[in-house]
């Protein structure tokens, strides 16, 4: 692939990821509805969605490094790809970029934050379940 098809390849990358990671936000909020109101099947639809989002997401991250690596070597980052385009690419790309960074990192919030409810749901049906292991433990 030429140097012109690998950066078309980059850009093109990150505006379909920036699209996903805009659903996988948007999945992950209506996760956290779901099991703040104990909606188990739609809990288990959304797992299935979010799973099947990821496994389109992670090969394209793979692509993006490979494609930043045989531009620049090994270990570079996607920011020293911007130089390399001029006008309205570099801009859409840069501007692309520092979008798909912040949903990134958004998604990452949310899937911490629904896996921490989760894990407190569990916990509290665990000691409904069981009872309180001690009930007078100091805390």
């Amino acid at each position: 692939m030429t140097r012109q098809g690998r950066l078309t390849s980059l850009m093109r990358g990150v505006g379909e990821d920036v699209r996903d990671y805009r659903l996988l936000k948007t999945l992950l909020d209506e996760q956290f509805d779901a099991a703040l109101r104990h909606r188990t099947p739609r809990l288990k639809e959304l797992a299935e969605s979010i799973t099947s989002l990821v496994d389109v997401l992670e090969p394209r991250r793979r692509e993006r490094v490979a494609l930043v690596g045989d531009l620049l070597g090994a270990g570079a980052a996607m920011t020293a790809t911007f130089p390399m385009l001029n006008g309205s690419a570099r801009v859409a790309l840069e501007s692309g970029w520092r979008i798909l960074d912040a949903l990134v990192r958004e998604c990452k919030r949310l899937n911490t934050r629904n896996g921490q409810l989760m894990m407190d749901q569990q916990s509290i049906m665990q000691r409904v379940l069981r009872g309180e292991e001690q009930t007078y433990a100091p805390a």
